[in-house]
């Protein structure tokens, strides 16, 4: 594998900021070189660390990535590292690496949200594998996540009568209904359903309810959509 590294400086200079980036964290420096060669040879930017207090210190990664981490480390272990990044870093999965199959830290970690647990020596293939579908998983994520904040970005465009307006026509109230509660006229309604649709970019009113759930605005109950208002 160490053979592969003469050809790594070529790839690693054609590398985007959008190349997936494979961070590994194993206090054994043999380990951290080998799997550097062969995250290199995939065609993926590699980042190790000896401890996890040292991988705190480092920026998240522009595109997609995912973490190698070994469970038995001398600062903070695996399963602690993995606790402390849960939240802010949701869009790196975490492969777990480890010299001994202990059964209830696995369990612990696939619980915590790792999605593959693999033991000393590793298999290459498994490895590639495992990477490959973090990989995907992550980029997913920032898909996801990309779109939750474009939509709450537009959301947050939205005047404070606008938000009313959508919240009760998404409710399933008419023009008339709306204009009633919010103590305007249905023509003055029909012109702020109109800039919330634009700004939203919502095709439907259908479309606009589905937006009210992805920002947990929807009501427990609706009593219908009237599309005809559109």
């Amino acid at each position: 594998m160490l053979a592969l590294v003469s050809n790594f400086d070529a790839r690693s200079q054609a590398m985007s900021p959008t190349t997936p980036t494979v961070f590994i964290v194993d206090d054994d420096a043999s380990v951290r070189e080998s799997l550097d060669a062969l995250v290199q040879y995939a065609g993926w930017r590699c980042e190790t660390f000896e401890t996890a207090r040292e991988f705190l210190l480092t920026p998240s990664a522009s595109g997609p990535s995912c973490l190698l981490l070994d469970v038995g480390l001398p600062d903070l272990n695996g399963l602690e590292l993995q606790e402390r990044i849960g939240s802010d870093r949701s869009d790196m999965p975490i492969i777990f690496i480890t010299g001994n199959c202990d059964i209830p830290v696995t369990v612990k970690a696939m619980k915590a949200g790792a999605i593959e647990f693999l033991v000393k020596p590793l298999s290459k293939e498994a490895l590639l594998v495992a990477m490959r579908n973090a990989i995907a998983r992550s980029a997913a994520q920032r898909d996801l996540n990309a779109a939750e904040a474009a939509l709450r970005a537009r959301y947050a465009s939205l005047t404070s009568r606008e938000r009313e307006v959508m919240k009760l026509v998404t409710a399933g109230m008419l023009n008339k209904q709306v204009g009633g509660e919010l103590g305007i006229t249905e023509i003055t309604v029909k012109a702020h359903r109109g800039r919330v649709m634009q700004k939203m970019q919502a095709r439907s009113l259908a479309d606009l309810v589905k937006m009210t759930w992805g920002l947990n605005l929807a009501p427990a109950e609706r009593q219908g959509c009237h599309e005809q208002e559109e």
